[in-house]
């Protein structure tokens, strides 16, 4: 556990620093220097664009992480990862010639409800393109134990880069439309700058020859781009529903509150970098006993803190919103029912990287196309009724069935399961500090009042942590702090 702890430390500063830039770009500057309309657009375009990743990237990310620890020699290796760099043509190229012969009717499809969306088809798969191979660049990096740079290159880069295009349009440097342009280029620079890094760690060398297991492989990738394409669903599908259906501004709208809702996802993503490998390296040696132990810790560690960063975020919730303009105020039940689901996810631990690096992988990847195709249906039930709520309760019903059915299965598979007593002294310890605290108002500054309710929860809550040792690892961190001080 000491080096996902130690790495996942590092991701997570590095992650919160990037969620802090992108909570000025969303809660702040978005809403002030774009307009509803435009802020939608841009929200449209990369959840679609995420929506494309999966299937462009071929599954080569999640492929990469399983199978290479398995290849000990250099020459095998070589083979494999050739075969990882030249997959995802295989998509893209006919996507690309299906972009180009259909750009009319795809956008005439994307621009039903809203016709500005029709002139950013290319923008879409260009984006989608440049995320697929980040993402088998990151990969690369991760394979080798290295994952804070490319933690960087995609918590951070992305959005210092669109903080300055915003500003750019602000003083009227450059134009919307230019500034849709840019977003695009940061996106393609982010790729070139994640490859030359995966490359000073290993530079491949082009061998043809392909490792006996080719087939195996290729029947993993292809069915990773139907469980990378579902969790994509269950996560994006939303908003691309929302422009679908209602007017373009209520996307704007919902990515705000869905933003605040993810920042509770942050240390499970910071934990996943470095927990992936080392859960495909347990179960490529078949280390039972290794593999619980990791189950239970990611758990309890993340429900921790995830379960803080919801009571914060829930209980200081109208004080933020006093901070935004009108128009984005509305958004407290999406926040609610977003942060449950970000909660649950948290406690799962290494669920996924269990069950993707497993030979079960086919079971929980039809339940996954199931339960996004459940998803469309419920959007296509609830958006048109309810609005942004209808998508937030179509979103977590669906995480909720999905993670379930995963809890259930690891379970019955592997005879184990993430949650221990410590995990109901956590959750307890929320629930007591949610009566306690959620009467509390003070009469100053929005930001006055979060830092004050804020600082005095987050007091409270380590401090029943460190007295009563619930979690080992947290225990263990906060004593060397505190040591240091001392």
């Amino acid at each position: 556990m000491g080096i996902i702890f130690k790495q996942s430390f590092k991701n997570t500063l590095v992650t919160y620093f990037g969620f802090g830039i992108g909570a000025i770009n969303t809660l702040f500057l978005y809403t002030r220097f774009l307009t509803d309309e435009y802020y939608g657009l841009v929200g449209v375009i990369l959840s679609t664009s995420a929506i494309l990743m999966p299937l462009l990237a071929f599954g080569v990310p999640n492929t990469l992480v399983k199978y290479y620890s398995a290849f000990e020699d250099k020459n095998s290796a070589d083979g494999f990862l050739t075969l990882m760099l030249i997959l995802p043509l295989f998509l893209i190229i006919p996507a690309t010639a299906i972009t180009y012969f259909g750009y009319i009717r795809i956008g005439d499809f994307l621009s039903q409800e809203n016709p500005i969306v029709k002139g950013y088809v290319w923008y879409i798969f260009l984006i989608g393109f440049a995320m697929a191979y980040f993402e088998v660049f990151y990969s690369w990096a991760r394979i080798r134990m290295k994952s804070v740079f490319g933690n960087f290159m995609k918590e951070v880069f992305a959005r210092i880069g669109v903080t300055i295009l915003l500003f750019l349009v602000y003083y009227d440097f450059i134009s919307i439309d230019v500034f849709l342009k840019a977003m695009v280029g940061v996106y393609l620079m982010r790729t070139i700058l994640m490859k030359i890094y995966a490359y000073q760690l290993r530079m491949p060398r082009l061998n043809f020859s392909f490792p006996k297991s080719t087939p195996s492989i290729l029947n993993y990738s292809t069915l990773i781009i139907l469980g990378g394409s579902a969790s994509v669903i269950l996560l994006e599908v939303d908003r691309f529903m929302i422009n679908q259906f209602i007017q373009i501004e209520n996307v704007a709208y919902y990515s705000v509150a869905i933003f605040i809702a993810t920042v509770i996802a942050v240390p499970a993503r910071s934990m996943h970098q470095i927990a992936y490998p080392l859960t495909a390296e347990l179960l490529n040696n078949k280390d039972t006993l290794g593999m619980k132990k990791l189950y239970e810790k990611s758990s309890l560690t993340l429900f921790i803190v995830s379960g803080l960063l919801f009571v914060l975020i829930i209980l200081n919730l109208n004080d933020l919103y006093y901070l935004l303009p009108e128009a984005y105020r509305g958004g407290f039940v999406v926040v609610l029912l977003i942060g449950l689901a970000k909660v649950y996810d948290a406690l799962m631990g290494n669920n996924n990287a269990i069950l993707y690096n497993s030979d079960f992988y086919r079971a929980v990847l039809v339940m996954g196309v199931l339960l996004a195709v459940g998803t469309i249906l419920l959007n296509l039930w609830l958006i048109p009724k309810y609005g942004i709520n209808g998508a937030a309760f179509a979103t977590f019903t669906a995480i909720f069935i999905y993670n379930t059915i995963k809890l259930v299965y690891v379970k019955m598979k592997f005879g184990i399961q993430p949650f221990t007593v410590e995990t109901l002294k956590v959750l307890a310890l929320l629930l007591v500090i949610i009566v306690l605290f959620i009467s509390l108002q003070f009469a100053f500054h929005p930001v006055v009042n979060i830092l004050m309710k804020g600082s005095l929860i987050t007091l409270f809550y380590i401090g029943v942590l460190y007295r009563f040792r619930i979690s080992e690892d947290v225990f263990g961190l906060l004593s060397k702090y505190l040591k240091r001080k001392g």
